[in-house]
């Protein structure tokens, strides 16, 4: 006799997370939010400042004003400062967002890592290529392939704060995790192509001092006024090096532990997270996109943008490239595994999210002066074609987030209902026989309070003359 197969579970893609996920996930989209629209203000008032023409000047002065230790090499200007140097604090959360990933969230599982990893590879494949095709059609230069490949969670959190919309966890969880794959790939380019240049004896000192910080942390050893002077001496090393600075960050965000052992209520990671990502989305990145946002937006500017080559295909990479990257592989990735959409959610839904991810602001701005950093001028253009290609891909991912935001609201109320009011969302207890039995006595109090008013509404009725049920009650 054949024995009976065991039903193979279907997997849900952008199903709904975990309580612990999600709560995570809540915690850190705040964040960043409140970040994203600093980040919005910075960018705004850094155009503001570059276009005015009384201050345009000003602006140009102080973006070029150099300091530092010329003997160390970082005599730098305040520009390149906030490029190479604060973008190293926002590099180092993410690299604790990618290590939490990997070790205790959805990266950590390779079936549940396999779709926003394939999503996050197309939709940097994709505008890489749309680049690629516009400026070979328009004999362009090929060195900006990289600059629409990178998206800004914070940037897209922002809009979605601005512009209202109630998304439900599993999709705010999908742009969460496409951004920390994505920056994980933005690394590795930088890394890999806009190193020119290398000084080994630099290289090795920062390689020494990394192992020194793992070797701290390995240690247990705490205190800020170990580890900060530490990580400062490798960044310049880092910088000297030829490799770019920000990589130092990424690498010692690598290394703290982000899994909690006995005792332990946070791990070193998160608690270290938490107390830095304030200051990389409520500072670093903001004076990065002041100082990095500011470029002519004349008319004639603008025009360029669409003319030629280079910035067309910046602007085409964000818009196009970007949706149909991360729709395609998602939808590929369902099509060829056992992963189903949520019920709860519409294809729909994810070219939305795919729109969204087309907002490529502080990592493109960044790869942009890499990639065209000894012209000036290119430079500037291809920042304006950041600027634009985001705020297209804004207004489309509004536009088709606004059409299912009833919906979306919907979600969001049954996720965030918690009726026998024991802090957790009735949706993750409907397993649980003790919420049901809860639940019970709550009704049945409830169809006794309602039993007492309908006895006291009958007796009223009763005692009023002339009222219904009495047998006087007759026409004259």
């Amino acid at each position: 006799m054949t024995a009976p197969r065991t039903p193979t579970t279907v997997r849900k893609a952008l199903g709904r997370l975990s309580l612990p996920e999600r709560t995570f996930i809540a915690d850190a989209l705040r964040a960043e939010t409140v970040g994203g629209v600093l980040l919005l203000l910075a960018a705004v008032a850094a155009l503001l400042w570059a276009n005015v023409p009384g201050l345009h000047h000003s602006y140009e002065t102080v973006s070029h004003f150099h300091f530092g230790p010329g003997a160390l090499g970082l005599h730098l200007s305040v520009a390149h400062w906030a490029a190479d140097g604060l973008l190293a604090v926002f590099f180092f959360v993410a690299g604790i967002e990618l290590k939490r990933e990997l070790v205790a969230g959805d990266l950590r599982d390779p079936k549940a890592a396999v779709l926003p990893v394939v999503a996050a590879l197309c939709g940097m494949a994709a505008p890489a290529l749309v680049y690629t095709l516009t400026n070979l059609a328009g004999s362009g230069s090929l060195q900006g392939w990289a600059v629409p490949t990178a998206t800004d969670i914070a940037f897209a959190l922002a809009v979605l704060a601005v512009i209202g919309t109630s998304l439900p966890s599993a999709l705010r969880a999908f742009l969460l995790t496409l951004a920390v794959v994505d920056d994980l790939f933005a690394i590795l380019i930088i890394a890999i192509f806009f190193t020119d240049r290398l000084n080994l004896a630099a290289l090795g000192g920062a390689a020494a001092g990394l192992a020194v910080f793992w070797l701290l942390l390995r240690k247990g050893v705490r205190g800020w006024y170990v580890y900060v002077p530490l990580a400062v001496v490798i960044w310049a090393l880092m910088y000297n090096s030829g490799v770019h600075a920000t990589i130092a960050g990424v690498a010692m965000g690598l290394m703290l532990r982000c899994t909690t052992r006995e005792g332990e209520e946070h791990s070193p990671g998160e608690h270290i997270e938490h107390l830095v990502r304030p200051l990389s989305a409520g500072l670093a990145v903001p004076l990065f996109a002041l100082f990095s946002a500011g470029v002519s937006i004349s008319g004639g500017a603008l025009g360029d943008v669409f003319a030629k080559p280079e910035t067309l295909g910046v602007v085409l990479g964000l818009v196009v490239g970007k949706a149909i990257g991360i729709f395609g592989g998602t939808w590929l990735t369902v099509r060829f595994t056992r992963a189903r959409l949520s019920e709860e959610l519409a294809w729909a839904d994810v070219f939305a999210m795919s729109s969204l991810a087309g907002i490529g602001f502080t990592v493109s701005l960044l790869i942009g002066e890499l990639a065209f950093g000894s012209d000036t001028v290119l430079t500037g253009e291809v920042k304006a074609a950041v600027l634009i290609g985001s705020l297209i891909a804004a207004v489309c991912a509004t536009i088709l987030l606004k059409l299912r935001n009833d919906r979306y609201r919907r979600l969001c109320e049954e996720e965030e209902r918690d009726e026998d009011l024991d802090g957790i969302p009735d949706v993750y207890e409907q397993g649980d026989p003790a919420y049901h039995l809860r639940m019970a006595e709550i009704h049945e109090r409830k169809a006794a309070e309602h039993r007492r008013l309908a006895a006291e509404a009958r007796h009223g009725l009763a005692e009023v003359p002339g009222g219904a049920g009495e047998e006087s009650d007759r026409p004259a």
